[in-house]
């Protein structure tokens, strides 16, 4: 199976935001490739909320080039095999937590749609949650200004809605 096609089973099967899904399916049937960076119509991303439940807190890159705080995610590469493959590599990437991160199961935990500067258009992004361990010890990346742990009741003032609304996803689905 690949990437492309699994985007595709991942999508059919995710049964929030409706129009949004439909909006990525439509996206994915017009563009072979529109699971890779070079698709200037835009491109599927991967992204994921790393979490950790016993101290009601998540782990939040500050982006280099954004200057946002964000979840760990980025592009798709070929050697992904699924799209939870995708988003898992960039949490451990860009977490520096290289051991005992899971997968928040039933899937990806909503869709987010966001314009990127030219020459591409849009990332649709597939958002995951990733379970740390007790005791995980982060490590920022190159491709971050810092990295922390903020409690759940702080995302909204240093994040933006998308983050607010993955971490609400994410603690209904727990």
């Amino acid at each position: 199976m690949t990437l492309h096609e699994d985007a595709v089973l991942v999508l059919k099967g995710y049964d929030g935001q409706p129009e949004l899904r439909e909006v990525y399916l439509e996206h994915l049937a017009a563009h072979p490739g529109g699971v890779y960076k070079p698709c200037e119509a835009g491109h599927v991303t991967g992204s994921a909320l790393v979490i950790d439940p016993e101290r009601e807190r998540v782990l939040l890159t500050l982006h280099k080039k954004l200057g946002m705080w964000l979840q760990m995610g980025g592009h798709c590469e070929p050697g992904d095999a699924t799209l939870a493959d995708a988003a898992m590599r960039e949490a451990r990437e860009e977490s520096g937590i290289t051991d005992g991160l899971t997968l928040l199961p039933g899937g990806p935990v909503r869709l987010d749609r966001h314009p990127i500067p030219a020459p591409c258009n849009w990332h649709l992004d597939v958002q995951y949650a990733v379970l740390a361990p007790a005791g995980a010890l982060e490590a920022i990346s190159d491709e971050s200004l810092d990295l922390r742990w903020f409690p759940y009741a702080q995302v909204a003032e240093v994040a933006d809605t998308s983050v607010v609304r993955l971490l609400e996803a994410t603690l209904a689905r727990l």
